[in-house]
Parts: C-alpha cells; sequence; structure tokens
C-alpha cells in the first residue's frame, strides 16, 4: 500500500531527523571546543539525499537515506579545531532550517485535515 502521506512527507520528516541530530552534534563540537583531540563531527545527510535524487526521490529511493556521524573535513590538517563563531552560525541555520520544515509539515498536515474531512471545518 502506497504511503498516505507521500514522497513530499518522507523526505521532510528525514531532513527533520537530520536537523535534529545536526543541532544536538553542533551543540556537542561547541560543548567541546576546549577539549584537547577533539574532533569536531557534522551529520552526512543532504549528500544521501541528492544521491537518492534530491527533490524528486521516492520512497524506495529514500529507504537507504539515513543521517549520521562523520568527522568534519580539518581545515588545516595538523591542528583540527571547532571554531565557536562558525559553529554558532551552523547553530542558528540549522535552527532557521528546522523551523521552516516544521512549518512545511504543518501546511502540508493542514491539506491533509480538509481532505480528509471533506472541505468542511
Amino acid at each position: 500500500m502506497e504511503n498516505i502521506m507521500g514522497d513530499g512527507m518522507a523526505i521532510t520528516r528525514l531532513a527533520l531527523d537530520a536537523a535534529a541530530l545536526r543541532h544536538e552534534t553542533i551543540a556537542s563540537n561547541i560543548a567541546n571546543i576546549n577539549t584537547p583531540g577533539y574532533m569536531p563531527l557534522r551529520v552526512n545527510f543532504e549528500e544521501q539525499l541528492t544521491a537518492a535524487g534530491g527533490a524528486e526521490a521516492n520512497a524506495e529511493k529514500l529507504q537507504n537515506v539515513t543521517p549520521f556521524l562523520e568527522l568534519e573535513p580539518a581545515k588545516n590538517q595538523l591542528t583540527p579545531q571547532v571554531a565557536l563563531d562558525m559553529e554558532v552560525v551552523k547553530l542558528n541555520m540549522n535552527t532557521l532550517h528546522y523551523q521552516a520544515l516544521l512549518r512545511a509539515a504543518s501546511k502540508y498536515m493542514s491539506i491533509m485535515n480538509i481532505a480528509i474531512a471533506d472541505g468542511r471545518r
């Protein structure tokens, strides 16, 4: 049986999961800013989504897309470190991204509710 929520909502759900994981990861990077030897992390998600077909991906292609953590590519291989200002920018951008995804999901659910109610409120 086909997913009633559609492929767009499946992508949105995955993107929300990735954004939540990214928020935790950035917070961890900030918390460990003064930890000797700490290697900053990042979330690998967008790369997988693009490989699966991006916004046109269907549920079958999305089955193998799972956000996961990896080491942040070091700009300076000798001293990988967390740059507080960049992490704060990433955190703010991620927060805005998460809020936009929530608004999109909310609008979609409102449309589904109207359709289910046959246009009656």
